[in-house]
């Protein structure tokens, strides 16, 4: 899927639960889109003011709220990043799978994954209500290299 098909399916997601997909929420999705890795706030600041002079960080961290809420991006936590999510509209656990040596981040589904860490924060009474599971290391690329 194209990046311009992956912004009209996301806007027309956004319109279907009543929210607005702005012209500056679908730049800031595209940017997302167009990188392979995560990208940090400032990053995605710096090539927004090449379209959008009047850019301030306040605008971009209130749009990756937005972009967060609706499912359409992930919060990197270990480097406060954020990645493209290109199957929103359900509720998923997130697991990503970092390279070290060039930044890319892989989403992947863990079957089972879920389901056991519910299982075992349930023995001591715990109740999970979001998961971010990363595991750094080496992309094949960098280790062919």
């Amino acid at each position: 899927m194209t990046i311009e098909e992956q912004v009209t399916k996301a806007r027309a997601y956004c319109e279907e639960q009543g929210a607005r997909f702005t012209l500056l929420r679908e730049k800031v999705y595209a940017l997302l889109l167009s990188k392979e890795g995560a990208i940090g706030a400032y990053e995605l600041l710096d090539q927004l003011k090449e379209t959008e002079n009047s850019a301030k960080p306040a605008t971009v961290y209130r749009t990756l709220d937005f972009l967060l809420e609706f499912g359409l991006v992930h919060r990197v936590e270990s480097s406060n990043a954020f990645v493209a999510c290109h199957h929103f509209g359900c509720s998923h656990p997130v697991q990503f799978l970092i390279c070290d040596e060039c930044g890319d981040v892989q989403e992947i589904q863990s079957a089972g994954l879920k389901e056991t860490l519910d299982k075992q924060a349930a023995t001591r009474g715990f109740r999970v209500s979001r998961q971010t599971i990363e595991a750094h290391g080496v992309c094949a690329m960098c280790q062919q290299h």
